[in-house]
C-alpha cells in the first residue's frame, strides 16, 4: 500500500494544478508568550487567495526550526505545491510546513468548489460515548477528558510521553497501542499524520466501530483517510481572516475566528467531485 504521505503530496499537486498554482501570502507563527493558549500550539500558512492551513508546532524540534528559518513574509509568493512536497521529507520543519500547505490547498479547493463542511456538533468527533463503552484517545486532549468521563465510558489514552503513563482520575494512560484493541470508538489527534503512525494505529484499533481524527490540523481533503478506515474528520476553517491574523500573531486566542467543522465519510462528495465543481468555476 502506498504511504499516506505520498498520496497527500500527489493530491496537493493535483489540486494546485487545477486551481492555477496558488501561492503563499504568509506564514503565521504565534507570538511567544509566558502563558500561551492552546491555539499557540499551531502555525497557519495563508495563501494569496485567503485560504488557511494549520500545522502542529510542538512535535520535536519543529517550532524552533520554523522560527529560525522563516518569518511572516519570507515565504510570500512561494508555490504552495512546492512547499507541500516537504511533507514527504524527514526534516520536521519541512514536514510541518508541507502539511500546512496541503491543508491550505484543501481549504481552497472547498471554497472554489462552493462546498462548505458542516459545523461540528461537538469536539469529540461526534463519537457520542456511552456509559458501557470503551473509548480510546490517541494523544491526551485534556480539555476533552471531562466530556468522556461524564458519559461514564471507560477511557484509555495512548501517549508518547512515558511520564504520563498510569492510572488517573477516571482514565488510564498507556504507551502501548495494543491496549486500544478493545475500544469501540477512538478519537485521534491529527499528529498521527505528522509522525507517520496512522497506519499502525488504525491496525491496532481495527475493532473500533468509529475512528475520528480531530483538531485544527485536520484540514486536509479526507479521501486517503477514509480509504484507510477513518470514519470522520473534524477540522477548523477560518471564517474571519483579518481577526484571525491579528489574534495569532499577537499570541491571542483565535477560536472565535475559525469554526469547527465535521466531515463524515457518508456525506462527503469526494475529491473528484470537488475538482469537477471547481472546474465549473474556472478554478476561481
Amino acid at each position: 500500500m502506498r504511504t499516506v504521505t505520498d498520496i497527500y503530496v500527489e493530491l496537493a499537486e493535483r489540486i494546485a494544478a487545477r486551481l492555477g498554482r496558488p501561492r503563499v501570502r504568509a506564514l503565521h507563527l504565534p507570538r511567544q508568550r509566558a502563558q500561551p493558549s492552546i491555539e499557540a500550539e499551531f502555525c497557519a500558512l495563508e495563501l494569496e487567495d485567503g485560504a488557511f492551513g494549520f500545522s502542529f508546532l510542538l512535535l520535536g524540534d519543529t517550532e524552533r526550526l520554523l522560527r529560525a528559518r522563516y518569518g511572516a513574509a519570507d515565504l510570500a509568493g512561494t508555490d504552495a505545491a512546492a512547499l507541500a512536497r516537504g511533507y514527504a521529507e524527514s526534516d520536521p520543519a519541512a514536514k510541518a510546513l508541507g502539511f500546512a500547505a496541503i491543508n491550505a490547498l484543501s481549504q481552497l479547493l472547498f471554497t472554489r468548489a462552493g462546498w462548505n463542511p458542516r459545523p461540528a456538533e461537538d469536539s469529540l468527533g461526534e463519537l457520542a460515548p456511552a456509559g458501557d463503552e470503551h473509548i480510546g484517545m490517541i494523544g491526551l486532549f485534556r480539555p476533552l477528558l471531562k466530556y468522556v468521563r461524564t458519559s461514564g465510558a471507560r477511557l484509555t489514552v495512548l501517549e508518547l510521553r512515558q511520564e504520563l503513563a498510569g492510572e488517573h482520575d477516571g482514565y488510564r494512560v498507556t504507551t502501548d497501542p495494543r491496549e486500544l484493541v478493545s475500544c469501540e470508538k477512538v478519537l485521534s489527534t491529527c499528529t498521527v499524520l505528522l509522525n507517520d503512525t496512522l497506519d499502525g494505529l488504525l491496525a491496532a484499533c481495527s475493532g473500533a466501530s468509529r475512528f475520528a481524527i480531530v483538531g485544527p490540523t485536520a484540514g486536509c481533503v479526507p479521501d486517503p483517510l477514509f480509504a484507510r478506515g477513518v470514519h470522520s474528520v473534524n477540522g477548523r476553517r477560518v471564517s474571519d481572516a483579518q481577526g484571525f491574523r491579528e489574534a495569532i500573531v499577537n499570541g491571542d486566542k483565535w477560536g472565535s475566528f475559525a469554526y469547527k467543522y465535521a466531515i463524515a465519510k457518508d456525506d462527503y462528495p469526494g475529491i473528484e467531485q470537488l475538482l469537477r465543481q471547481a472546474d465549473r468555476t474556472g478554478g476561481r
